[in-house]
C-alpha cells in the first residue's frame, strides 16, 4: 500500500512541475522588424490577406498567400520550414493565426509584424 501512495505521490508531483513550452513565433513591432529584416536577405516576407487588399497596397517584396482562402495550410506546405518569415495582415490578427499554423506545421522563425497601415505608417517600402 505504501508503494501505490508513494507512487501516486511522485506522478502528481511530476506533473504539477513547470511546463516549459518553446514558442518559435511572436510580435515583434514595425521598428524591430525594420532592424531585423536587413540582416536576414534569405527572410520571406508574407502578406497573408485577401489578393485584393495585396492589390490595393502591399509591402515592397511581399508574397502574397491569402489566409482566408482556405488553402493556406496547403500552400505552406511547400516552403523552406528553416528559413525566417515575417507575416502580417490588415491588423495583425490573421497574421498571428497564420504563424500560429505554421509554428504547429513545425516551421522555425516566424514574425508577426502586425497590420499593414501601420506598417507603412512605420516608413516600410509599399507597393501601391
Amino acid at each position: 500500500m505504501k508503494w501505490i501512495a508513494l507512487s501516486l505521490l511522485v506522478t502528481s508531483l511530476a506533473c504539477t512541475g513547470p511546463q516549459q513550452t518553446e514558442t518559435v513565433s511572436q510580435r515583434i513591432s514595425a521598428t524591430e522588424y525594420k532592424e531585423q529584416h536587413v540582416k536576414d536577405k534569405k527572410a520571406v516576407l508574407v502578406d497573408v490577406r485577401t489578393p485584393a487588399e495585396f492589390e490595393a497596397g502591399h509591402l515592397e517584396g511581399a508574397k502574397n498567400a491569402d489566409f482566408l482562402s482556405g488553402d493556406f495550410a496547403k500552400e505552406m506546405q511547400n516552403w523552406d520550414k528553416n528559413k525566417t518569415y515575417y507575416l502580417y495582415c490588415a491588423s495583425g490578427n490573421r497574421s498571428g493565426k497564420a504563424a500560429k499554423l505554421m509554428e504547429e506545421a513545425g516551421f522555425k522563425k516566424i514574425y508577426n509584424i502586425g497590420g499593414y497601415s501601420e506598417l507603412k505608417t512605420a516608413g516600410l517600402s509599399v507597393k501601391e
